[in-house]
């Protein structure tokens, strides 16, 4: 069994379901599965062949679809990259993961221009041929409709995803269609998806919560996908709407801005049977507040680890109204949870270690990194670093990166408290605390903060706030106000810029 004849299975089941919804074009299992065969045989006369990597620049359009599974139906292995990432960096990822094509959007594939006509990279985009590009549309029209049978079987390799890079630069994950179908009938299962489901997709099918539960776990079970290429509240809002939507996955920073669109109380979200949520922590405040705004009772938490499927723990609905702001009790299905101190040893309820998780889900490796492969998976336990305890009910609360703890005066402060506690402020929006260096302590806490308003005696204004709610020594001593925090695709900080832009304001002093 393989993703590839998910897809081929379906058409031959039902054939006529609708399958894909991207604007007003609809498609049927079985017209995409033709689609595929056809632009599969035209890849394979231009030299694609079993084990050759092929990146998709590609938004969440049909033509995504189309590219994701016509490789994965000739056994060559996907690269799905960030539809947002610059030429320099995709330049990287195509020398990395020695990839053979790439094929790009139309929309956007002159962000690519400077890398035309380097190295043996077949360029391959959508709409009509250009200078260096081949036609995507032109491939499926001179493909063959005849069906093609993808020869691998579970343990061979499907996918490399491309980490974020919040530190240093991107490494490349690489699963096995096994380890896909884990976390797939995990999020199948444990969200009650079939084929009367409807998902939709805003998040890029370039991360592996949207792809691999979702993209992949809605295939499975045959369910109606809906594409949107990139998020707005309004467009999340419309889509729930108009096409009865029963399964969302979004980052914390999609529900908290739909959370203030002043017509949310106006639409008919009543279809949706799962809002999930993943990929950045939430404070308690935080949930409670979404679930307020969206008047709903059917929130979820997914916490996972890319290199883990990803696979994790969850919070469900039901869990929700005693426990926001845990990330869960239990491992979720084909995986294993504890939290360990630095020798591995699993910590008593109330202490803060380390989140390791095992399962069936767990990444084959970082390519072409064997030795960062052996310091994240010891003996078969994915090390995530996120510094956790257990309440005394057994639910899991993540208390912040361990790369990100900060030493002061030999103290550690946790950013992410101080963090929740600043958002709860009245004027300040978002906020991220950072280690910066301090001649006596070693380090020392800065607040970046967005708000509302210019604040005034911004220093004074947030130790004031804080006093009392957290101790005198997690306070920051630092303050600056900026526009809005530097976010990845799926809404973790990147705290490496911060870091980075308050060198830049110290060295001007």
């Amino acid at each position: 069994m393989n993703i590839s004849e998910l897809l081929a299975r379906n058409a031959r089941k039902f054939p006529d379901k609708t399958a894909f919804i991207d604007g007003d074009i609809e498609l049927s299992y079985a017209e995409v599965d033709r689609t595929v065969n056809r632009l599969a045989s035209s890849l394979s006369r231009l030299g694609i062949r079993q084990g050759d990597k092929v990146i998709l620049y590609l938004p969440n359009t049909k033509e995504f679809v189309f590219a994701y599974f016509a490789v994965l139906r000739l056994g060559a292995i996907v690269v799905p990259v960030n539809a947002r990432l610059t030429a320099a960096e995709v330049k990287y990822i195509i020398d990395h993961s020695d990839a053979k094509t790439v094929i790009a959007h139309e929309w956007i594939c002159g962000q690519l221009s400077p890398l035309i006509g380097q190295g043996n990279v077949i360029w391959i985009k959508t709409g009509e041929a250009a200078d260096g590009w081949v036609s995507m549309a032109d491939l499926v029209a001179a493909g063959a409709p005849n069906p093609i049978v993808c020869p691998l079987n579970e343990e061979d390799e499907a996918t490399i995803l491309y980490t974020s890079g919040t530190t240093g630069r991107p490494k490349g994950v690489l699963f096995t269609h096994r380890n896909i179908f884990a976390v797939a009938t995990m999020m199948v299962i444990e969200t009650k998806m079939d084929r009367h489901s409807r998902l939709l997709h805003m998040m890029p099918l370039s991360h592996s919560a949207p792809l691999h539960l979702f993209f992949v776990g809605g295939t499975y079970v045959g369910a109606t996908h809906v594409l949107a290429s990139e998020f707005s509240p309004e467009t999340l809002l419309q889509l729930v709407e108009q096409h009865e939507i029963t399964h969302f996955f979004g980052a914390p920073v999609a529900y908290l801005l739909t959370a203030k669109h002043p017509r949310l109380h106006e639409c008919d979200l009543s279809s949706v049977r799962y809002w999930t949520y993943g990929g950045a922590p939430l404070s308690r405040n935080e949930v409670l507040f979404i679930a307020s705004q969206f008047r709903t009772d059917r929130l979820m938490c997914l916490y996972g680890l890319t290199e883990a499927g990803p696979n994790g723990t969850y919070l469900s609905p039901e869990e929700h109204a005693a426990k926001a702001g845990s990330v869960g009790k239990y491992a979720a299905l084909h995986c294993e949870v504890k939290i360990v101190d630095d020798q591995g040893k699993e910590v008593p309820p109330g202490e803060i270690g380390e989140i390791v998780l095992r399962g069936e889900s767990v990444m084959k490796g970082y390519y072409k990194d064997e030795e960062k492969t052996k310091e994240t998976i010891k003996d078969g336990w994915v090390y995530t670093g996120d510094l956790a305890r257990r309440d005394e009910d057994g639910y899991i609360w993540v208390v912040d990166r361990k790369k990100d703890i900060i030493i002061s005066g030999g103290v550690n402060i946790y950013p992410k408290e101080v963090e929740d506690v600043l958002r709860t402020h009245p004027d300040i929006i978002d906020a991220a605390i950072v280690g910066v260096p301090h001649p006596e302590w070693g380090e020392t806490a800065k607040a970046f903060v967005v708000a509302a308003r210019p604040l005034e005696n911004l220093a004074e204004n947030c130790k004031r706030f804080l006093k009392g709610k957290i101790a005198d020594y997690k306070i920051p001593r630092l303050y600056e106000q900026i526009e809005e925090l530097p976010r990845n695709a799926t809404g973790k900080v990147l705290k490496q810029v911060l870091r980075g832009k308050h060198d830049e304001t110290a060295a001007r002093r």
